[in-house]
């Protein structure tokens, strides 16, 4: 089997999820780096999505925040629900073109009904945190958690989990209240090493945005290396090292988190089934020892 459609256990869940999962985000609201960030129409979307189920993919992770994105996979896949573990979040609330943020009681509910409407489902089964401007502030006010335990008690959501780095993301896996923990975490950027080694030692399933630096461990980078070397430095040192192939590079940012331990799986967001398809071919690439020494030594300098 290949390694994107690896199975990984998630210990609280008893349920095996796709090493690469699909991250909804692009699908239903304008993102990216450099010219193509329009999102695709629904059409688009919706052929997309099914094929991200048919490549074998069993992960979807999505927001209310994402637009148009909850109700494109309501719309799209939902008569094959099945095939599939539903990821979701609130806090952060759709307000085309923008968002807002609300976490009280009251609002979590609420959203959580809204989701559940516009995906088409009975049931979400992992409901995230989508932290605002002070995520201190909502685990001390402890509405949102009362709301998501309550939704959970009720049947409408399976797990609960929290979008959130850090010293906060520490203090919730520590709380014991979270199944799920979705972390930032890439060759740019190890911050999140010892909440992964935590969360792993607790059966609790760490999935990553961010798998490959928004754009910066793609060939999307090289236009803004060519402008401005200086700031892109250690992008500069991970490209020496393939030879200056962006392709290479971006299999490297998928192996090492691939050989990461305690890393459930990888959120992959696009809106081009051709990127997610080359991911599969990318994770197949052959690196030698000594390249993976070189690696760790970079991403060890950016703690």
């Amino acid at each position: 089997m290949s390694k994107a459609l690896e199975r990984r256990l998630v210990g609280r869940m008893n349920k095996e999820v796709t090493f690469l999962g699909f991250g909804a985000l692009e699908i239903g609201r304008d993102w990216g780096i450099g010219s193509e960030t329009e999102r695709p129409n629904e059409q688009t979307a919706g052929i997309l999505l099914n094929e991200v189920l048919d490549l074998g993919i069993t992960l979807i992770d999505t927001a209310s925040a994402y637009h148009a994105s909850e109700e494109r996979i309501g719309k799209s896949i939902a008569s094959r629900r099945s095939q599939y573990v539903l990821a979701s979040k609130a806090g952060e609330h759709n307000q085309y073109p923008g968002t807002y943020y609300d976490f009280s009681y009251k609002a979590i509910k609420e959203s959580i009904d809204r989701s559940l409407m516009l995906l088409n489902t009975d049931y979400i089964d992992i409901l995230q945190i989508h932290f605002g401007p002070d995520p201190q502030k909502v685990l001390h006010d402890g509405e949102t958690v009362a709301a998501m335990k309550d939704a959970k008690k009720e049947g409408k959501i399976g797990h609960l989990g929290a979008s959130i780095d850090g010293e906060l993301a520490k203090q919730c896996i520590l709380s014991d209240d979270f199944d799920i923990m979705q972390l930032e975490y890439n060759l740019l950027n190890v911050h999140n090493d010892e909440n992964i080694r935590l969360a792993h030692e607790r059966g609790i399933g760490v999935f990553i945005r961010g798998g490959l630096g928004y754009g910066r461990l793609t060939s999307r980078v090289l236009p803004q290396v060519a402008k401005d070397p200086a700031s892109n430095a250690q992008v500069m040192k991970l490209l020496e090292l393939v030879g200056g192939d962006a392709d290479r590079l971006t299999a490297l940012a998928l192996q090492f988190l691939h050989r990461k331990e305690g890393i459930t799986s990888i959120l992959a967001g696009t809106k081009n089934i051709h990127h997610l398809r080359a991911n599969f071919e990318l994770l197949e690439v052959d690196f030698k020892d000594s390249v993976w020494q070189a690696v760790d030594e970079i991403a060890n300098h950016a703690k």
